[in-house]
């Protein structure tokens, strides 16, 4: 798994340039122990089946990211760093990651973090993935700081995707996409599943999934929500709340991420087949009464409007939506 040096086609940038590029995304920090010239190293943005990534490295010594940076940032998100290349430490939330190449860490933006290179130099492919939709997905909130060794099976699959997509030998099709980004979640769950489940009883942890099903089923109804699932599960909505909260969110968050994510696979293939079916339809047939407020969340989830998810789902996957996109497409 070990990678060469080699830039890959991206040119190197100076200390400052680096810097600014590297800030949207790793918010405010600080590099210690880097030499300016003849440049910091380099960054490269990509697409992972759709999921933004970026390609780094750099000849600093030492990244940090303190408690008055996240405060000023208020980022709210995850990054996976897969080890490319050489060794590399990670101190969070009172962990020691120590990092070989081929190893895998969970990172959380909105803690303070320390990375120390032990050669010189760092190279890492980051993965970002919004904090909602990874712990909506797996059903648990995965503390960063943690990490687990090459050669795991589910760790090798996923690398061979993040690989791909640096070797720019990735998916470019949207409706692919949208499933595989299912798999790269579903994979980071078996990678970074707890080896202490929460303390609950088997009793529960059975109805919580039963409930989880019961919602899949009936997500696209409008009128299906938290008190509904309670009913047909035969319990309290105070205990299935409890039971989500003790997961780290909520019922409804769990079936608007469902909602959304099914809005995204029919507009993939709205864009796909070139067909003309209206957006709102597509937003009334995943369970929104209202468009705009369907918008909005869309908005939210993805960083674009519903009207642009194409066109950003093909071009770099990246999230940023363009001044004065329309909203109201239809």
């Amino acid at each position: 798994m070990r990678q060469n040096d080699n830039c890959l086609g991206t040119e190197h940038m100076d200390y400052e340039a680096w810097r600014a590029l590297l800030r949207p995304l790793c918010g405010r920090h600080n590099l210690v122990g880097v030499n300016p010239n003849p440049c910091a190293g380099w960054l490269r943005p990509l697409s992972v089946n759709g999921l933004t990534a970026m390609d780094i490295r750099c000849n600093a010594h030492r990244f940090e990211r303190t408690n008055r940076d996240v405060r000023l940032d208020d980022l709210d998100h995850y990054k996976v760093v897969f080890q490319f290349a050489g060794q590399s430490t990670i101190y969070q939330n009172d962990q020691c990651v120590q990092l070989a190449v081929g190893d895998i860490a969970l990172v959380d933006a909105a803690r303070p973090i320390t990375a120390v290179s032990d050669d010189g130099g760092m190279r890492w492919l980051a993965l970002y993935l919004p904090r909602r939709s990874l712990v909506s997905h797996l059903g648990f909130e995965p503390p960063g700081g943690t990490y687990r060794r090459s050669g795991t099976p589910a760790g090798r699959l996923l690398y061979e995707v993040v690989l791909d997509a640096l070797k720019g030998d990735g998916s470019d099709c949207p409706p692919v996409d949208s499933y595989m980004q299912l798999a790269a979640y579903d994979l980071l769950g078996a990678v970074f599943a707890p080896t202490d489940p929460p303390p609950s009883s088997r009793y529960a942890n059975k109805l919580f999934m039963r409930i989880r099903g019961l919602i899949k089923d009936r997500f696209a109804d409008p009128d299906f929500g938290p008190a509904e699932a309670a009913s047909e599960a035969g319990i309290s909505l105070r205990y299935l709340q409890k039971l989500f909260t003790q997961r780290a969110f909520t019922c409804t968050e769990f079936i608007y991420s469902l909602r959304l994510n099914q809005a995204a696979r029919l507009l993939d293939r709205r864009n796909l087949l070139s067909t003309s079916e209206p957006i709102s339809a597509i937003a009334y047939a995943c369970g929104f009464r209202d468009y705009t407020h369907f918008a909005r969340k869309f908005r939210h989830r993805f960083g674009y409007s519903p009207g642009a998810h194409s066109a950003a789902q093909v071009s770099s996957g990246n999230a940023a939506v363009q001044p004065g996109a329309d909203m109201n497409a239809s």
